[in-house]
């Protein structure tokens, strides 16, 4: 059934039209601007104005580890020595460059890869892979088992580069996936 309509009369209401012309539209705020408000804006454009030396904000980088690191280390110290590890170690330089070779055929030129060497290439595709799960916040010597547990086959090689860098540097610096270095920053902050 539609709705009554409405006698056509004027009909008294209680909200009030919208006006947008008239002296008696103008919107004010309540409550006046204090004195303290004034200051406090007048010297923030007077610093914004202008700047008497440029100044540098460091980071002091500090002796302890961030939280991902920590938990890095802790992973690498826990970790122990695997049947999959010797095969790994047996693996020689020319097999990870066709390993390489075989895997970079299906990637279009990376721009910014071209100062990486070999072992960070392959580190960094690992990293990056979805495949064998995630990599912010774990080992990838770790990730690597983790998959290898799951079924998901991880190459044999990247396995071989990871020991192999593990014992020429530092162990934190190669078992910390590229994710974690790019969501971890330790740098200098200009403002």
């Amino acid at each position: 059934m539609p709705p009554k309509r409405r006698a056509s009369g004027q009909v008294k209401s209680n909200q009030s039209t919208l006006a947008f012309h008239g002296a008696s539209n103008k919107v004010t705020k309540s409550g006046t601007r204090s004195a303290s408000a004034k200051n406090i804006s007048d010297e923030a454009s007077e610093k914004n104005a202008k700047p008497d030396s440029k100044e540098v904000v460091v980071i002091e980088e500090t002796e302890e580890p961030t939280m991902a690191e920590a938990a890095i280390i802790e992973q690498i110290e826990q970790a122990q020595s695997t049947p999959e590890e010797d095969e790994a170690r047996k693996i020689t330089a020319k097999k990870i460059q066709a390993y390489w070779r075989i895997e970079s055929q299906s990637l279009a030129p990376r721009a910014h890869q071209k100062d990486l060497s070999l072992e960070q290439k392959i580190l960094r595709k690992f990293d990056t892979s979805g495949h064998y799960g995630p990599c912010v916040g774990i080992a990838r010597l770790k990730r690597w088992q983790r998959a290898h547990r799951l079924g998901l086959e991880p190459p044999m090689e990247v396995l071989a580069v990871l020991l192999n860098e593990q014992e020429e540097k530092d162990k934190l610096t190669v078992q910390k996936s590229y994710m974690d270095e790019l969501l971890n920053p330790r740098t200098e902050v200009e403002p």
